[in-house]
């Protein structure tokens, strides 16, 4: 009788901890659909607070002309303002002290390192969007320059410091691959964002640039895009992660969380995608720990625990999903810690090996 009742028990507690998971991962995978935006706010009308968006200076126009406002509608007591900027110069903004309340990063790399600092909760990050990068030149330029493969015949090249800019990431990411970031590099003018090399194409001050689309299809009337990046050119998609900093204060922490909500939710999506982003796919979304956690402690192992049992919203991968068919119910230390040192790209497919 007293096995019975600590199976049930047993059991009681597995229920409890898979509900859980779902809370963990951000729910069903309809959960970057849905907000509160999808309803009328009526009781969220109470929330108040201040919001300080830090985000990519390729979010901008989307944020400030639609998002932004919109938001406003359905929560009118919260002020949201926004400073916009290379990722990297956000990322050591706020690392020196700037009051932001939510991070908004063009990669993923920014965003690991502040939460590598705990400036970020990791569990809270989302990676919302997915970007291209593109080759552009003005609409009436004479050059020759046809596909990235021959960006070298431009008299001058414009790209985003790699130092600092994400799109200046990919760009030398892409160049490199294709064996011509060599001759590149020494004559390129390096842009302290990627919308400082947007409008020095658009003003002929350069040959060719390259930029997010995003950006490009916001001046089309002013740039035209000559081609996109070459398939197999950079190993990971253009990721944007977005989460509330940890740092934020008690009377802004309801405000900021809804907006990361109202991000996510099909409103925002619509309008993410007018301006040419695409949501972020599931491999770009994964829930389990950063490779070189410590798989004995027990904050990884539960961490690891809700990705699996949340397979099918975390991470759609077949190694996932066999373990958790035949663990689900039954997973110990050891398998958890088999899962951990899989390699790279078995636990992250986006990010490569």
């Amino acid at each position: 009788m007293k096995q019975k009742r600590n199976l049930w028990l047993a059991l009681l507690l597995v229920f409890a901890l898979t509900l859980s998971s779902f809370a963990a991962c951000g729910g069903d995978r309809s959960d970057q659909g849905k907000t509160s935006g999808d309803t009328p706010a009526q009781a969220e009308d109470a929330v108040k607070g201040s919001v300080m968006i830090a985000a990519a200076a390729s979010l901008e126009n989307a944020l400030t002309e639609e998002l932004i406002p919109l938001f406003g509608k359905e929560y009118p007591e919260v002020e949201v303002t926004g400073t916009y900027d290379s990722s990297g110069k956000l990322q050591e903004q706020i690392e020196g002290g700037l009051g932001a309340t939510v991070f908004f990063s063009a990669a993923t790399k920014q965003m690991d390192a502040l939460a590598d600092g705990g400036y970020v909760d990791r569990a809270n990050v989302v990676n919302l969007l997915e970007n291209e990068i593109v080759l552009i030149t003005s609409p009436n330029s004479a050059t020759t320059v046809t596909s990235f493969e021959n960006i070298t015949n431009a008299a001058s090249i414009a790209i985003g410091d790699p130092a600092s800019v994400p799109a200046g990431q990919y760009a030398q990411e892409a160049l490199t691959s294709l064996g011509l970031w060599d001759r590149v590099a020494p004559g390129a003018s390096l842009g302290t964002n990627v919308t400082e090399v947007l409008n020095w194409v658009a003003e002929g001050s350069a040959e060719v640039g390259i930029v997010y689309a995003t950006d490009a299809a916001s001046m089309a009337d002013k740039v035209k895009v000559v081609s996109v990046a070459p398939a197999g050119s950079l190993k990971t998609p253009v990721v944007y992660p977005v989460a509330m900093l940890a740092g934020t204060s008690e009377d802004n922490t309801e405000a900021s969380k809804k907006f990361v909500e109202f991000l996510r939710s099909a409103a925002a999506m619509a309008v993410f995608e007018q301006y040419g982003f695409k949501p972020a796919s599931l491999e770009a979304r994964p829930c389990l720990p950063p490779i070189g956690s410590d798989c004995r402690s027990a904050a990884t192992r539960q961490h690891l625990f809700y990705g699996m049992i949340a397979y099918g919203i975390c991470a759609d991968t077949h190694i996932l999903k066999d373990r958790v068919r035949r663990h689900r119910l039954h997973l110990r230390d050891r398998d958890m810690v088999g899962l951990c040192r899989l390699p790279r790209q078995e636990q992250y497919p986006a990010y490569g090996a």
